[in-house]
């Protein structure tokens, strides 16, 4: 049927009636009547029968011919998303004078008054749209409540109530189709993810009373827990009460949403001694079990249904998706894959990948009381609690006495590595989505929030000073929501991360449907092991400048920053031989024979230097040399613009014994390692490269230290050679460096920094600003920029192409777990991208999704 087609149709197995033309609720309900279950007669209007109804009742007599001239109708929403919302559902419609009167001889006069005063009040505020407190002085327990209403009624709207069922129903779907179109309903639709012109259908459906002899009641139901996935039948049920009573499934009953009845809601069964349906009405409540089993066996679903009974007689109402947490959705799927109800690609296109983060991480639990005392961006998802810390030292000292602690500073830098793994969480006043404290928090999967600047950060005096006014010290208790970028003070309750049977399996699934490589960025033992838990194709990025930090290493770099000649550096950096070696055979041990890419040594030097005055005497005690000799040499090499300075190759060209150092301990590493099951075979990686001639005296230098090592061990070494293209002239002169290499491995993080010409570290200020007045459609440090920095990549990537047809390319920067960016990764047909190793399951899930999406549908 077209969309722009008026149809009024009654809801039967064989009606022409479709989601995309009459709504969710329709649909369904049509769906529920295929499966021959009790749904009370009900009539769909269109999206255009709605829109049109708006401004005529020509409609009306086909509306209410298909029910009896006695029955009452409710009105209810049918959105074609349940998520998008819409106004209330309006129930007893018809009701009247008359009405009352005949139904007192059925329920009793005073149900009969409740029922028609319900019905006044809701068509009063919601249609006639007088103010609710017109009704406040009036109790409803009282003789004569009906007639005050109505009275009040009259007075307010100068008119008296109307007492024709077809005139009340086309005011009530007048005012429906207008709530639908007011500001704020658009505006909250909107944030929900509905299109801006999204439209409503309507579903007029007789009411089922749920009063009078025998079992009669509402209640709603489910056969999962919507926090877990558990399988556990829950739900409530309401005696003597009107379905929509309960809030409904979708758009639930306004207008005097206190239940008509006097008994308290029950369970549906209890284990325990007790009132419930179960032992009520046994045959309802199996009955009941049996429809739901048969919605989810055929709708292909899990539901949330919403009934009456009347008489002991079941009516179904409407069911629509449980709600559910992210746990719950991805345990759900795989039960309904394991009953064989749908299959594993119908199982991977249900989650959302992003809503894995609440599957890898503690989360706040969801209905925690949150003491919120500050915000900043939410940075490293997750939820972390513990006693503040103000240094990576004290970081540290608490993890030792198995303390929980949340690191507090302004910003963090690489000497604080240590600390950050240390730490439950890290709290920064500065820095934004790839700051520093971001990128490696996320790594660690340490929750971070960052850039909460509207706190004060008294690191002198160890203070923390809320937005409210409240000082927090060391050892006070916070908790940081790494995912809303919420702070709050003390420990709410927290549930634990979900990586069980259900998991593993779906991740699985998403390997065997994706064509595209998942790898991660691990610079650590642990991040391996996480990286090899979340079934990583490998390693895409090791930064080994990581390693360095430890006491013992950091001494001896500092040795080596401080050495005079290249005679005294290379003896330096023998020293950090066989513990560099160590690092790389653990890493090649545990990924067993997968890949493993390493990027040779990038920060600059400074980096490795103290910072204050007392950290420059200690170094200068350390190495038994004059204070003023480690403070000139320590300004020397301070950089202006470090970011564009003495690092990454240009390092490797002029300081050569660091690579030198690396590349021995890796290719040794590699050979002590192998195994004829599980060879190794590394891959090194060259940093900001820039110029085809760096490849060239890197790459020598490289062929000399690898022929250096075979003949000292008598025996062959294999390893790939590739650049880390992050700076734009790189991607531009592609086609002069590829055949010097085997791998391009785009370092987006860098590449957009530079093409943007932004702070990573700073952007975050005003980013948000710029999003918002659509400078920029998103963050490009979040998602990549397909159109500049991505026609970098696409340049690259066909340059490189020409000269070198095997060249892989892959992407290692965070966007490596981005889904938007790995839609344009796996278009233009790289590789693999990388990421860190908390965010590979994301990554993995999206490429799975993108891969099914470009299949034909399974019949």
């Amino acid at each position: 049927m077209p969309h722009n087609e008026i149809s009024i149709t009654p809801i039967g197995a064989d009606a022409p009636i479709a989601a995309a033309t009459h709504g969710e609720r329709a649909k369904c309900l049509q769906r529920l009547m295929r499966l021959e279950l009790p749904v009370p007669l009900g009539v769909a209007l269109s999206f255009a029968a709605v829109h049109d109804i708006a401004g005529t009742t020509a409609h009306m007599t086909r509306i209410v011919a298909p029910f009896g001239a006695d029955a009452l109708l409710c009105v209810r929403p049918s959105s074609q998303n349940p998520d998008w919302g819409g106004p209330g559902a309006i129930l007893n419609i018809g009701m009247n004078n008359a009405k009352m009167a005949g139904l007192g001889a059925v329920v009793g006069a005073r149900v009969a008054s409740l029922l028609y005063l319900r019905f006044i009040q809701a068509y009063s505020i919601h249609v006639a749209r007088l103010d609710a407190d017109l009704f406040d002085s009036i109790d409803p327990q009282k003789p004569g409540a009906v007639a005050r209403a109505l009275a009040a009624y009259e007075a307010e709207a100068k008119k008296p109530f109307p007492q024709d069922r077809t005139t009340q129903l086309a005011h009530v779907l007048r005012s429906m189709a207008r709530a639908w179109e007011g500001t704020s309903a658009r505006l909250l639709r909107q944030a929900r993810g509905a299109p801006a012109d999204a439209a409503l259908g309507l579903v007029v459906q007789q009411v089922v009373l749920g009063r009078g002899k025998g079992e009669c009641g509402s209640g709603v139901m489910q056969l999962v827990d919507s926090a877990t996935g558990q399988k556990r039948t829950t739900g409530r049920y309401m005696p003597q009460s009107q379905g929509g009573a309960q809030g409904g499934a979708q758009g639930g009953a306004q207008g005097g949403d206190t239940p008509i009845t006097d008994s308290p809601a029950l369970c549906l069964h209890s284990r325990t001694q007790g009132d419930s349906l179960a032992q009520r009405a046994p045959q309802a409540f199996d009955r009941l079990k049996a429809y739901a089993t048969t919605m989810r066996q055929a709708l292909r679903e899990d539901l949330h249904i919403e009934f009456t009974l009347q008489g002991g007689a079941v009516h179904v109402l409407d069911a629509v998706p449980v709600q559910r947490s992210a746990r719950a959705a991805m345990r759900m799927a795989c039960a309904l894959v394991e009953d064989g109800i749908i299959s594993q690609r119908q199982a991977l296109m249900r989650i959302e990948p992003r809503s894995l983060n609440e599957l890898l991480h503690r989360q706040i639990v969801p209905d925690a009381v949150r003491d919120i005392i500050g915000k900043g961006i939410a940075a490293s998802p997750g939820a972390a609690k513990g006693k503040i810390v103000f240094s990576s030292a004290a970081a540290q000292a608490s993890a030792a006495q198995d303390e929980a602690c949340i690191l507090v500073c302004r910003e963090t830098s690489p000497e604080d590595i240590r600390g950050m793994h240390a730490a439950s969480g890290v709290l920064t006043e500065r820095g934004g989505l790839n700051s520093h404290a971001a990128v490696i928090g996320r790594g660690l999967g340490v929750p971070c929030v960052v850039g909460a600047s509207q706190m004060h950060f008294q690191m002198s005096q160890q203070k923390l000073i809320a937005t409210d006014g409240r000082v927090f010290g060391e050892g006070d208790i916070l908790t940081i929501d790494g995912s809303s970028g919420q702070v709050l003070a003390g420990q709410p309750d927290m549930l634990e991360p979900e990586l069980g049977a259900a998991f593993q399996n779906f991740l699985s699934w998403a390997d065997a449907a994706s064509d595209i490589e998942v790898r991660a960025n691990a610079d650590t033992p642990a991040d391996a092991r996480t990286a090899r838990r979340f079934a990583a194709k490998g390693i895409g990025l090791c930064r080994t400048e990581h390693m360095f930090f430890e006491a013992n290493r950091l001494t001896i770099m500092r040795e080596m920053i401080f050495a005079d000649d290249s005679q005294d550096r290379r003896a330096t950096m023998e020293r950090l031989l066989p513990i560099q070696r160590r690092d790389f055979a653990e890493l090649f041990q545990i990924m067993q024979g997968q890949p493993v890419c390493i990027r040779l040594f990038d920060p600059p030097l400074h980096e490795f230097l103290p910072r204050d005055s007392r950290g420059l005497r200690d170094l200068a005690t350390a190495l038994d040399l004059p204070l003023s000799d480690v403070t000139r040499r320590a300004e020397a090499l301070g950089e202006y613009n470090p970011m564009l300075g003495l690092r990454g190759v240009r390092l490797g060209v002029t300081v050569p014994e660091i690579y030198d150092m690396q590349a021995r301990a890796i290719f040794e590493a590699a050979i002590e390692v192998r195994t004829k099951a599980a060879p190794v075979v590394p891959e090194v990686m060259i940093p900001l490269v820039s110029a085809k001639h760096e490849v060239v005296l890197i790459q020598q230098r490289l062929q000399a230290v690898a022929t250096a090592v075979r003949e000292e061990h008598k025996t062959e070494l294999t390893y790939r050679l590739g650049v880390m293209v992050e700076t734009p002239r790189a991607a531009l002169r592609a086609a002069e460096i590829a055949p010097h290499c085997q791998f391009f491995s785009f370092g987006t993080n860098d590449l957009t920094q530079m093409a943007y010409g932004l702070s990573r570290d700073d952007a975050g200020r005003f980013m948000s600003q710029y999003v918002q007045q659509r400078v920029y459609p998103e963050d490009p440090f979040h998602t990549l920029d397909t159109d500049g920095v991505g026609e970098l990549l696409q340049i690259a990537m066909r340059r490189g192409r020409q000269a070198q047809p095997d060249l892989i390319f892959s992407v290692c920067g965070e966007h490596g777990g981005n889904p938007e960016s790995i839609a344009f990764c796996r278009q233009e047909g790289m590789n693999y991208v990388s990421c860190s190793p908390f965010r590979v399951p994301i990554a993995k899930l999206a490429a799975a999704q993108l891969a099914l999406a470009a299949q034909p549908a399974a019949p």
